[in-house]
């Protein structure tokens, strides 16, 4: 059975829109896109290199699909020739409600049921990553349709914009994989594994 990992680049109070470029979402007049840009160092492309191992499939929302697709195509060759190879060939599933045209190679629109087309990739791949997609996120995490969490917290807060932890998330528990690791320009990276259940609760004063 394959594994849903969700990949997200969040502030410390929890935004993860639109970290990449002025005009990735400025939705809502979101006016902080490409926060992440200044705080990018040598060990966050080391992580980020290293958590795309073994990935075989990407899931993604409507808006980082257009965003991927009008991107990594031309990619080929450049500084990026490593991930764009690596997403050009994958296997690509877009979340959408809407039809879509899709016109980078070796892409698919999911039908309606959206369990049933993760239940379905996680027949046909093992690694399946979702990259930003907040929209889709949140419907995963309601839902809990993902395997692991991997977070890269950085040391900044913004106060307005799209959170990762949005109203209506569930109660879920999850499981730390390994150490956290920090850059030197103070960015976490944190892998969780989600674990089925709720959370616990107990009484801090019980001697027991």
């Amino acid at each position: 059975m394959g594994r849903i990992h969700i990949d997200l680049f969040m502030t410390l109070d929890g935004v993860a829109q639109a970290p990449g470029g002025p005009e990735e979402d400025p939705s809502d007049g979101f006016a902080f896109g490409g926060w992440q840009a200044p705080l990018i160092d040598e060990v966050d492309g080391e992580q980020i290199d290293a958590g795309m191992v073994g990935m075989d499939a990407l899931l993604l929302g409507r808006r980082t699909y257009d965003i991927f697709a009008g991107y990594w195509p031309h990619q080929e060759g450049g500084q990026d020739d490593g991930i764009a190879r690596l997403f050009n060939r994958l296997p690509k599933y877009v979340a959408s409600r809407e039809a879509r045209e899709l016109g980078w190679a070796n892409s698919t629109q999911l039908g309606p049921d959206l369990p049933e087309a993760v239940r379905a990739l996680r027949e046909r791949h093992s690694q399946i990553h979702v990259i930003g997609s907040l929209d889709l996120v949140q419907t995963l995490l309601a839902d809990a349709l993902f395997d692991q969490l991997n977070l890269w917290v950085y040391p900044i807060t913004l106060g307005t914009g799209k959170r990762v932890f949005a109203d209506g998330t569930v109660p879920s528990s999850l499981r730390l994989l390994g150490p956290a690791t920090t850059s030197p320009a103070g960015t976490v990276h944190l892998r969780y594994e989600r674990i089925d259940g709720t959370p616990a609760t107990g009484d801090m004063g019980d001697p027991r």
